[in-house]
């Protein structure tokens, strides 16, 4: 008798990164954990929003109801997620303008955030952008938002051996199989909050 293993469900997962910067570090780690979803991981499907496009938070903007084209089409975006892959700097002890303009315009009624699970990626200098990873769950909480706790990723990333290429690219196999761990465990927690797992 054959015995035939139930495929997992496939979760999508929306990759936003709150740098602006064509070869930033957090960036590289969006662009590894696509790479990584696709060739190694079953059953996740991610998908890069950028944000840089979006006008600042302003309800002026706001007319009859509803949002200019650029805000609706990312917060359909994130509407159709499962989940949330955040690589967020840290700028001042905190995450970035833009990224926190991408929070307010889809937690704007109705708040597209809630219920979904989120895991957080960073690199930087010092702490990796470990400070950045607070203020976000913060703000997951009055989203609806829920964060992955284990495991947690922040890369110092001007710390030898060399963790990037000029280009931005993450280059570090530690580093790489420390992101696959964090996309596992996003999987994982996505599945437990929908009740499939």
């Amino acid at each position: 008798m054959e015995v035939v293993a139930a495929a997992k469900p496939v979760i999508n997962v929306a990759a936003l990164c709150g740098s602006l910067r064509k070869g930033s570090y957090n960036r590289g780690l969006i662009r590894t954990a696509l790479e990584i979803s696709k060739e190694s991981i079953n059953g996740i499907k991610m998908e890069y929003v950028d944000i840089s496009p979006l006008p600042m938070l302003n309800t002026d903007l706001e007319v009859d109801g509803k949002f200019p084209p650029l805000v609706e089409a990312f917060r359909n975006k994130i509407l159709e997620s499962d989940s949330i892959l955040f690589a967020s700097p840290e700028y001042n002890y905190s995450l970035t303008a833009p990224l926190k303009n991408a929070i307010d315009w889809a937690s704007r009624p109705p708040n597209v955030w809630g219920d979904k699970a989120a895991a957080i990626v960073s690199a930087g200098g010092g702490f990796g952008g470990a400070r950045s990873h607070y203020h976000l769950r913060q703000i997951g909480i009055y989203i609806d938002l829920h964060f992955i706790n284990k495991p947690e990723f922040y890369l110092n990333a001007f710390q030898p051996p060399a963790k990037f290429d000029s280009e931005g690219n993450l280059i570090d196999p530690a580093s790489k199989e420390r992101i696959k761990e964090v996309l596992l465990a996003l999987q994982a927690f996505t599945l437990r909050l929908q009740g499939k797992n």
